[in-house]
């Protein structure tokens, strides 16, 4: 089977902005979440999140391009620039590989939502009119087809859409699409920018969001059992993956390998998980089976782990029947970062490779005890120091998309 190396990441999330950063802050394994100024203004039962690091976009864009551009496209096209930066391409895809034999696989749940959100309000009032670039601002696939632009890449120029699971999704497709013989290489990831009045008020309308505003340092709780709902985040993260002989070929460095995906759905709920877990399990095991592995070659799992009564304890039984009982040592970086819905997948499989890669599993934030942790070895309080073994990584979206990674870390220099 033809091996699939990541060459290159990057990533603009709440953690940070390099990432460095973003390890050293879910090693810290304190929550990130805060007050989002003008949601208490907007009447929005929830007020708090986790925020993007601020970036300066002209270190990315020139100003001409700058204002064609919402904050979606800016943030997804500067984590993409960062990966292709960090795999040694330039723009033209100068130093890379042949610009016509790579893809760009995204992934994303709201796509141009806080844009449209944005511009409806403005209209609406009478404050602004709507400008050239609004229907190229609204695509969701339009981040995609600006980083294809940018680098001159001529491959597959996808959009996945499998709500929470959707970075995960598109980073699955681009490994598919490479081992095929579609590409020889592609950028793959996912991101997300929900907070927004309009946004978050239909995710606390579902229920979703942890209702803790008042400590929301203590609001995420993945596998807590005071757990009462996620926090949403912001942000994106890429991957550039390449065929591992043509990555040697060229001299690129060599974060780790994607070795296994699957996706299935429940099939069951339109925003609930299945609650015994099974098909989420049937979807670790096919893509332990992708990778030719078993549950005994996992170092650690990063889960999916909203902090959402119901997914945690269905994953908490997934897990336990996936690795037959045998309680998988497990963390949830989202009790840091919160939910970047479609660019979590893509940001926890940045942080899985560093983790494997590192030996250092990163803490689960605020967790303090629940019935999930008879099912799971959870790792709480401090990192924990775990031999260089691949890592599993698990994204549940609404709808009952499931999709899952298995990633081997290369060896440390």
């Amino acid at each position: 089977m033809t091996r699939v190396v990541v060459t290159g990441m990057g990533v603009k999330s709440p953690a940070g902005n390099t990432t460095a950063d973003v390890f050293a802050a879910v090693l810290a394994g304190t929550s990130l979440a805060t007050e989002i100024p003008g949601l208490a203004d907007a009447q929005v039962p929830v007020t708090i999140g986790c925020p993007l690091v601020p970036f300066e976009p002209l270190d990315y864009f020139g100003e001409r391009e700058l204002r064609t551009l919402d904050r979606t496209a800016r943030i997804g096209l500067a984590a993409a620039i960062d990966a292709l930066t960090d795999a040694g391409v330039g723009r033209g895809a100068d130093g890379g590989p042949p610009a016509g034999r790579c893809g760009v696989y995204l992934g994303t749940g709201g796509g141009g939502f806080a844009t449209l959100e944005s511009l409806i309000v403005g209209h609406t009032l009478g404050r602004e009119k709507v400008p050239v670039h609004a229907v190229p601002s609204l695509m969701s696939s339009s981040t995609a087809s600006r980083i294809a632009i940018r680098y001159g890449f001529r491959g597959p120029c996808l959009t996945f859409n499998t709500a929470c699971a959707s970075g995960a999704t598109a980073i699955g497709e681009a490994l598919r699409a490479i081992r095929s013989g579609v590409v020889d290489s592609a950028v793959a990831g996912g991101l997300d920018a929900l907070l927004s009045p309009l946004a978050m008020h239909a995710f606390a309308r579902v229920g979703a969001l942890s209702e803790r505003t008042h400590a929301p340092e203590r609001a995420c709780r993945p596998f807590d059992a005071d757990r009462d709902g996620f926090v949403m985040g912001e942000g994106a993260a890429f991957l550039v993956l390449e065929r591992a002989d043509l990555a040697r070929a060229r001299g690129a460095r060599v974060h780790g390998e994607v070795a296994g995906y699957a996706a299935n759905c429940d099939a069951n709920h339109i925003v609930a998980p299945l609650r015994d877990g099974s098909v989420a399990a049937e979807c670790m095991r096919a893509a332990l089976g992708d990778a030719g592995l078993g549950p005994a070659d996992i170092g650690h799992v990063n889960a999916h782990g909203t902090s959402t009564p119901h997914n945690d304890s269905a994953e908490a039984a997934a897990l336990y029947a996936c690795f037959d009982g045998a309680r998988p040592v497990v963390t949830s970086t989202k009790g840091v970062t919160g939910h970047l819905v479609g660019g979590a997948g893509a940001l926890e499989a940045v942080i899985s490779l560093l983790s494997a890669r590192e030996g250092l599993v990163p803490p689960t934030a605020n967790f303090t005890g629940g019935p999930e942790a008879d099912l799971l070895d959870l790792v709480h309080g401090e990192p924990r120091p775990v031999p260089a073994a691949p890592v599993l990584s698990n994204s549940f979206g609404f709808g009952g998309s499931n999709a899952c990674l298995v990633l081997r870390p290369a060896p440390r220099s």
